[in-house]
């Protein structure tokens, strides 16, 4: 028989995350983001990135960035590693 495995990726561990939204955020609405950062790209568009604590967090973010009507390109869970390789 073959075994079958669980994903060892518990839901409720902090990760860290980067989301892509299609426009620039404005400065002021920094503090309604669980304090991840931001950066403004050249092509019009925002990332945020930092560690949300669980999927409730993060569900809070994304929740914030539709009520402010912007379009979410992307949302990935990213390794340190990969993180500190892109930049």
């Amino acid at each position: 028989m073959s075994e079958t495995h669980a994903s060892t990726a518990d839901p409720y561990e902090p990760g860290l995350y980067e989301i892509r939204i299609k426009e620039h955020l404005y400065d002021r609405w920094a503090d309604g983001f669980e304090g991840l950062s931001f950066t403004h790209e050249s092509d019009g568009t925002t990332t945020l990135d930092g560690p949300l604590t669980d999927q409730a967090a993060l569900h809070g973010v994304l929740s914030r960035i539709s009520d402010l009507g912007l379009p979410i390109i992307s949302v990935q869970c990213v390794s340190p590693d990969k993180k500190g390789a892109r930049k």
